[in-house]
């Protein structure tokens, strides 16, 4: 399984889903529900926060929550 927290920057995936955690509800209410297509933007220099395009909008979030999200490459580039 591979989640949004170990994507480089400039790929694209789809989300399969949100694992259990408090910050399910959280994140499904910003958009990031299964079948959503997401393209990670840039990393902080430290690597945390990231930002990401999700249906047209930045949304930057830490990789804490980034973990939690589980993702399928769009394209071959992870």
């Amino acid at each position: 399984m591979t989640t949004l927290a170990h994507i480089k920057p400039g790929s694209t995936v789809k989300i399969e889903g949100v694992i259990d955690s408090p910050l399910k509800p959280k994140l499904l209410e910003m958009g990031l529900v299964t079948g959503r297509t997401v393209t990670v933007l840039f990393k902080a220099p430290f690597g945390d926060p990231i930002a990401v395009d999700i249906n047209g909008y930045v949304l930057s979030l830490r990789l804490d929550e980034a973990a939690v999200i589980k993702v399928q490459p769009e394209s071959a580039a992870l």
